[in-house]
Parts: structure tokens; sequence; C-alpha cells
């Protein structure tokens, strides 16, 4: 089945995918988001924000490249899998909203079929991934597949599917500090929760983008449950994102340079509350794509400490 490409609203004008990508791969490519590699990024920090705490506790000073590389490359491709079986099982509320329309299922540019083969395919090279680390890591990983599976259908049950993505999506922090120690301890879980409450606050921001087709399309989020109290909502989460963080910090033998990045954070998560207008979808997007920088001051406060308390 082949039909004629679609622009998806969320995908920047000009992305590779749609400049360089040869015109049959373009529609995998899309079905897994590479043209749009924001959630690959919010996969990943937590990946490496983990790993980096456990070599700091360590004393280590800096962190190891082999993992950050391993790390790079599965929260891409497993990011990309995730998309994929998540398109499969929503493809016809996709076909109801705006802004999913001309995601490659709904308007056939992929079938289901060729759809499950190439997800089969990206978990082939994610378990690969998987399995360059330890055996701990490895049973962590595969145990967040019941989280995976099941976050689909959150959204047609309840008004809180971001609780599920954020325990879904920030697993990484957990399996992070589990590379470098092969055990779990006190920091690594202050830093998953901090990370779902963030997930929650800025999938929020995302979801305002569909609260009308959601609406007429049956789905919940909590963008619809929070309605024009979500400023307020956004305090309490990020805020308890930031005293989680900062635990997970203190527990791990974190000093002054990442106590000024959590506040450079602090202040960014601050602006996206302070700036958010809900009923400008371009407003959203922006907002919910300037998390990356976030996830860049975490890593960098933790690699800087790490420099710092080596010398």
């Amino acid at each position: 089945m082949h039909q004629p490409a679609r622009t998806v609203p969320d995908a920047a004008p000009g992305n590779w995918v749609d400049r360089l990508a040869p015109a049959g791969a373009k529609p995998y490519l899309r079905l897994a988001r590479f043209d749009r590699p924001i959630g690959a990024w919010l996969l990943l920090f937590p990946c490496w924000w983990g790993q980096a705490l456990a070599e700091l506790s360590l004393g280590r000073a800096f962190p190891d490249p082999w993992y950050l590389s391993l790390f790079l490359i599965g929260a891409f491709i497993m990011r990309g899998a995730g998309c994929t079986y998540n398109d499969i099982v929503d493809r016809d509320y996709d076909a109801g909203v705006e802004r999913t329309a001309a995601r490659p299922i709904p308007s056939g540019q992929v079938t289901v079929r060729q759809a499950q083969a190439f997800m089969l395919v990206l978990c082939g090279i994610g378990f690969l991934v998987l399995i360059q680390l330890n055996l701990f890591t490895i049973i962590l990983g595969i145990a967040s597949l019941v989280l995976i599976a099941a976050y689909p259908f959150a959204k047609r049950y309840t008004h809180w599917p971001q609780i599920m993505l954020g325990l879904t999506f920030k697993w990484g922090a957990l399996m992070g500090w589990s590379t470098i120690t092969g055990s779990l301890a006190a920091a690594p879980l202050a830093l998953y929760a901090g990370s779902v409450l963030w997930t929650i606050g800025y999938d929020t921001i995302y979801a305002h983008q569909d609260t009308e087709d959601d609406a007429l399309v049956g789905l919940k989020s909590t963008a619809l449950r929070f309605g024009a109290a979500t400023p307020r909502w956004l305090v309490l989460f990020y805020t308890g994102a930031v005293v989680l963080w900062g635990a997970a910090g203190m527990q791990a033998g974190a000093h002054a340079a990442f106590a000024v990045a959590l506040a450079l954070a602090a202040a960014q998560l601050a602006w996206q509350v302070a700036t958010l207008d809900t009923s400008n979808a371009g407003n959203c997007l922006a907002r919910f794509k300037s998390n990356r920088l976030v996830g860049w001051l975490l890593f960098g406060g933790l690699a800087a400490d790490m420099a710092i308390s080596a010398l």
C-alpha cells in the first residue's frame, strides 16, 4: 500500500528525513519518529543521568563513553519500536485526531503487517544493545516490557495515562544506575520518581494540543482532567521532580556543580509554567520540546561534578 506522504504537524519543517531519506524509507523513519527526535532524547536523558549518578557515587572522573553510546543507540531504537507499537494499537483513534491523522499507518503509507515487521526489526536491534549490559540490567530491561505493552491502553480508561507514560519512559533511570552497579539503591529510585513527575508535567503540556479531538474520540488525558488548572498542577509536579532529583544527587554525593545545574533546570521548568498558553498548540509544543534543555543541564551538572570531584 502506498499513499502520498502528508505532513505531520509536530515534525520540524525541513527535517533530515524529509530532506535526505530515500522515498521508500521515509514512512518507516516517520513511524519510528526519527523526524521528531525529542521523544528519544527525553527517553535517553534519565539513562544518562542514572549512569552518571552511579559513577559519581563511585568517585569516577567521567561517564563511561561505551555505556553512553549504548544508551544513545538503545533509546532511539526502542523509542522507535515503542512508537510503532503505539501507532499499531492506536491506528483507529489516530485517524480521528487532526494532529495524528497523517501518521504512516492511518494515512495508508504503511500497512499494519509492515509496521509489525518493522517493529520486530527494531526490537531485535534493541535486544542486541541490551545484552551488552549486566544480567541484572538485562532482567530489569525485559521487565519494562509489561509497562510498554500496557501504556497505549491507559488513555482509554483513565485521565491519568501520563503516569503510565512516566513509569514506562523513565525506566532508564534505574537501568543507567544498575548498568554501573549491578543493583538498585535509594538514589536511582529518587531519580526515577522525580523523572516520572517530570514526565507527567511535560506530557500534560503536550496533550493540550489534542484536547478537543481526544474528547470527541473518547480518549482521556491529564490535560482534559486539569483544564484551566493545568499551571497549578505543573507547579506541583515540577516542584516534586526538582526535590526528588536533589535528593538523588545528595544520596550519590553530588556537590555544587549539580546543585547549580538543578537550580537552572528548576528555572527552565518555571519558565514553562509561567509562559504556557494551553489554548495555543504551537506554544505547548515549544515548551514540551524545551525539556531537552533540562536533560542537558542535569547531565552536564553530574558530569561537571564528577570531573571536579576527581581533581
